[in-house]
């Protein structure tokens, strides 16, 4: 008679029926979530990429004042020539400049030199080019026909207006928006606290950059990837070193990290082998939401909850770090600190490599997008696509993506993909 082996879906299987999909994953994850609501009071300049807390309205009108867009004569619209092919003369009384009006009136038959962004005089309300004129002698000007009154004015309060709400909570501070707070002369505004992540990485055989390496031992690469990810998110970062494969001590760092921090992110150890802990720890500390996502490279990757922290155990392959991180984390800590739902965008390209891929579970496949002569965008993969290849992100502009029941792609094909220019 012939024995039967019991057999438990592994990572190498493009199968397990105990799996998430993709989409209930970040369903859980955003189920789960809270958007940070501690608030705190920063200058303008430390505000760039941080999350407005209240609404900032307009105290003052930009510009403050109605002024000239172009270096020119002004002067009123009623007095310009009565046809295209009639022409005026004007005398020149006096010159304004930007933070030097002309204060007195302009009467009938009168223009005043006029700088870009200069207050208009009172009795003006048009605006000539230079180009446009011929400058005579005694302080003359000549028009001819074919201009409109208004022409080249900024009425005031064309860009911001008194009252107007200039910025939202929830949003996120670029540079135009502190220019745009400047001008109104804002100095300070409400911010919403960063997420504080902590994280760290675990293994007996992981060793930190700068020691030296023992008989089976390997450089810690993943903290690495995780501090440049985190810290282009701007959070704010505990990194904490390395854990070794021991359950006392996994004990104690998860229990410290999950006091200090609002998301606690450990690579490697949530597999089954023997040495893997973060499950066992994680289920004796916290609760966990799933631990396994029908993705390649990825599907270990646990997601739960230690005291009020989120944690993601995220797995040990270099690879897998990165793909993790980028399509659950990152969503999840741009959701804590804004409250907003975000994920990559998506574009399609034509195809130039094989793609070879089975049923089963959804793909992240490394390549490289570029935009061809004719302007239709092309993509090739970077090599092998094993998990431990993290060459094969570092050559990378994108992931191709895969769906669940894709047999790959040939030349030629259209697929989408993810470009990493979306992840900053």
């Amino acid at each position: 008679m012939q024995e039967t082996l019991t057999h438990v879906p592994s990572c190498a299987d493009d199968y397990d029926p105990t799996s998430l999909s993709i989409e209930l994953a970040r369903e859980r994850i955003q189920q789960a979530l809270q958007p940070i609501a501690d608030q705190e009071t920063l200058s303008l300049r430390q505000c760039l990429n941080r999350v407005v807390a209240s609404v900032i309205h307009s105290p003052r009108q930009v510009p403050a004042h109605t002024n000239s867009a172009m270096d020119g004569y002004a002067i009123a619209g009623s007095d310009l020539p009565d046809n295209d092919n009639a022409s005026k003369i004007f005398d020149i009384i006096g010159t304004a400049l930007a933070g030097s009006p002309f204060t007195s009136d302009c009467q009938s038959g009168q223009a005043i030199r006029i700088m870009t962004g200069a207050v208009i005089p009172q009795g003006c309300d048009t605006v000539i080019m230079q180009e446009h004129v011929e400058v005579l002698a005694g302080k003359r000007v000549k028009i001819a026909g074919g201009h409109q009154k208004g022409q080249n004015v900024r009425p005031a309060g064309e860009d911001v207006d008194t009252g107007d709400t200039v910025l939202k909570p929830g949003r996120q501070i670029t540079p135009a928006d502190m220019g745009i707070l400047a001008s109104l002369g804002i100095s300070e505004i409400r911010v919403f606290r960063r997420p504080r992540v902590a994280f760290f990485s675990t293994g007996d055989e992981l060793c930190s950059v700068g020691e030296t390496l023992q008989q089976g031992q390997i450089y810690d690469s993943n903290r690495y990837s995780l501090y440049g990810m985190l810290q282009r998110l701007g959070v704010e970062i505990l990194d904490m070193g390395i854990v070794p494969d021991d359950p006392d001590a996994m004990h104690t760092a998860l229990t410290s990290a999950s006091h200090m921090a609002d998301v606690v992110i450990t690579s490697g150890g949530v597999s089954v082998g023997e040495a893997d802990y973060i499950k066992t720890t994680l289920e004796a500390l916290g609760d966990i939401h799933f631990w396994k996502v029908s993705m390649k490279p990825g599907r270990p990757l646990t997601f739960g909850k230690i005291n009020q922290a989120h944690f993601f155990g995220l797995p040990g392959n270099p690879v897998s770090v990165m793909v993790t991180f980028y399509q659950f984390v990152q969503p999840a800590l741009h959701y804590l600190a804004s409250g907003k739902t975000h994920y990559p965008m998506t574009l399609t390209a034509n195809c130039t490599s094989r793609l070879k891929k089975r049923p089963g579970r959804f793909e992240f496949q490394r390549g490289i997008y570029q935009q061809a002569k004719n302007g239709q965008l092309v993509v090739s993969k970077t090599g092998e696509q094993g998990s431990g290849i993290l060459r094969s992100m570092s050559q990378a502009n994108c992931f191709i993506l895969l769906p669940v029941e894709s047999q790959g792609a040939e030349p030629g094909e259209t697929v989408e993909i993810q470009p990493f220019e979306g992840f900053i």
